[in-house]
């Protein structure tokens, strides 16, 4: 089996696709014959990807999109649908890291993440599932972290959203059966993101920055566990990749 099985033709919309984990899934997916619908709020950003990918042959749509504007995120999926007639797959990986001790009371910082970390990924499945359930058809990809599955001191709102992200899942994925759609939920150890850019406390930012610096691999790991998981044959559901740096303890 190909890489390109079961992609070719698949319009995939990816939230947080300016950078990061979403740039390198976008540009995978368009070289094997996927349209993609791209999503950020950096527009400058958006638009140049989409124009390279676009260059390159492949079918590219740029929707500046805050994923916290649940209209903005709802346009974003009604824009794969006016391009190209359809929504095969939701990519909801729009996320925020800024860890910090509890007691350091960085309330507005915990709210910012419950609405791009949680709220968003519901935002995208509020707006793609009707469409999903008409084809009887489609695919969720929603992205959690190795933090969703352990938490450590000073992370505890971050990890407490991608745990929250692992159940939205769970239960998406009991409902859907109906319908023929799958849900995978890719959990990241340290990859080479902005993530770490989040992170607005001095001294939280410098351990991380060097636990990146030692520990990060390449974006590209995320979007090859994103091909895998589409590519299997419809009756095959991959339900959650965990996957980390193969020198990270954590």
């Amino acid at each position: 089996m190909s890489d390109s099985d079961n992609i070719v033709g698949k319009v995939v919309v990816i939230t947080g696709a300016s950078s990061g984990l979403g740039d390198a899934a976008a540009r995978r997916l368009a070289a094997l014959g996927a349209p993609i619908v791209l999503g950020a709020r950096r527009r400058d950003r958006l638009e140049a990807l989409a124009g390279e990918l676009t260059r390159k042959g492949a079918k590219a749509t740029a929707v500046v999109t805050d994923v916290t504007e649940r209209a903005q995120v709802q346009r974003l999926v009604d824009a794969a649908v006016t391009h190209y007639g359809r929504v095969d797959v939701m990519i909801n990986n729009a996320g925020l890291m800024p860890q910090s001790p509890l007691g350091r009371l960085k309330t507005s910082e915990w709210d910012r993440m419950i609405d791009v970390n949680i709220k968003g990924v519901l935002y995208g499945i509020a707006a793609a599932l009707p469409y999903m359930e008409r084809q009887k058809s489609g695919h969720f990809i929603n992205v959690a972290s190795v933090a969703g599955h352990k938490v450590r001191a000073g992370g505890a709102v971050y990890s407490a959203t991608k745990h929250a992200v692992r159940v939205i899942s769970e239960g998406l994925r009991q409902e859907v059966k109906p319908f023929g759609i799958r849900t995978t939920v890719i959990s990241p150890g340290a990859v080479d993101t902005e993530l770490p850019h989040t992170i607005t406390e001095p001294d939280v930012a410098e351990r991380m920055k060097q636990f990146y610096a030692e520990q990060a691999i390449s974006a590209d790991s995320f979007a090859r566990a994103v091909i895998f998981a589409m590519s299997q044959p419809d009756d095959m559901d991959v339900n959650e990749i965990l996957y980390r740096p193969t020198k990270q303890e954590f």
